[in-house]
């Protein structure tokens, strides 16, 4: 790893990744940012692979914590790591800064005004060894990098945010890589417990079980993600998933032309954007019948609780 910058380089940039078993990613990772890092902080949930042993091993400084939800790992680390850089940047175990956005940020991150508090990046996503270049999936912006002390995280189950104040944000244009090495086995897994977080908090939605954290909008972070949380809670998720999660699939493969992505791109768009969508369209028909009978709140949530795994009453105390 590059000799850190010193802390007092106003462009400084301190990367938090968030690990568990990632021995196959985290070097990878951390060598992607040697050159734009002044530090790496990576926060293990006790891995018990080689994860820790490796990020030592390129200077990193290892933090570990019990792990909770994605949300509550990284406002620990906030929290908790000896951030030093006057920039933040959130790091994927399995994501890769690509040489050309490394030497983008490296060139443009001292000559921008101090009314930018956040930086967009441009995510593609690397599936069974090819680039998904259609259906809606490039660019996913993503606000990755943000000002110390303007940015925090949504408190959400799933798919939380980063969200900034106090000023504008710009988009990067360089390489910015999901790429998870792992087989599809390790993919439906994942999603399947993403499903199942998701299921929730469309049960929160529509029940008001305990307080949302909807931070996102258009002064908080890109049009694009406040745009797509606009539609999938006001529209997608109050239509019959068996009618949605087909609409968006065909929405996708079709209009969006992600037949273009050969037959690993079917079978990611498939995967991602019709089993998925439906799998969690039938976890929140499952739930539902299982507390239908449940007219208290509290036990509502315990309910829910005890069925998914998570502790959601911590969720509701911060009512």
């Amino acid at each position: 790893m590059n000799t850190y910058r010193s802390s007092e380089d106003e462009t400084s940039i301190s990367v938090v990744i968030l690990t568990f078993n990632e021995e196959i990613h985290i070097g990878r990772a951390i060598k992607s940012v040697s050159a734009i890092s002044s530090e790496v902080f990576v926060i293990d949930s006790f891995s018990n692979d080689k994860t820790v042993e490796i990020a030592k091993s390129l200077g990193a400084f290892v933090l570990q914590n019990k792990f909770v939800n994605q949300a509550r790992q990284f406002q620990w680390a906030m929290d908790n790591a000896p951030i030093t850089g006057n920039w933040i940047m959130r790091l994927d175990a399995d994501e890769i800064i690509e040489p050309d956005l490394a030497e983008e940020i490296t060139r443009k991150v001292p000559n921008l005004s101090k009314d930018v508090v956040g930086i967009n990046l441009k995510r593609k996503h690397i599936f069974m060894g090819r680039w998904v270049r259609h259906g809606g999936r490039y660019p996913l912006l993503m606000l990755r990098i943000w000002r110390n002390g303007h940015g925090r995280v949504e408190d959400r189950l799933m798919d939380e945010h980063i969200v900034v104040w106090g000023g504008n944000t710009v988009t990067f244009e360089g390489g910015f890589a999901d790429h998870n090495l792992h087989d599809l086995t390790f993919f439906s897994e994942k999603h399947n417990n993403y499903a199942t977080r998701e299921a929730i908090e469309i049960l929160n939605q529509r029940l008001r079980l305990f307080s949302r954290d909807q931070a996102v909008n258009r002064e908080s972070t890109c049009l694009q993600v406040s745009t797509k949380r606009l539609i999938k809670e006001r529209v997608y998720n109050r239509m019959p998933f068996t009618l949605s999660a087909m609409l968006y699939f065909f929405w996708r493969y079709i209009f969006q032309l992600g037949f273009l992505d050969g037959r690993s791109g079917l079978v990611y768009h498939f995967l991602q954007g019709y089993w998925y969508r439906f799998l969690v369209g039938a976890k929140v028909m499952e739930l539902e019948s299982a507390i239908v009978h449940l007219s208290d709140k509290d036990q509502i949530v315990e309910e829910l609780s005890r069925l998914t795994g998570h502790c959601l009453s911590s969720f509701k105390d911060k009512k």
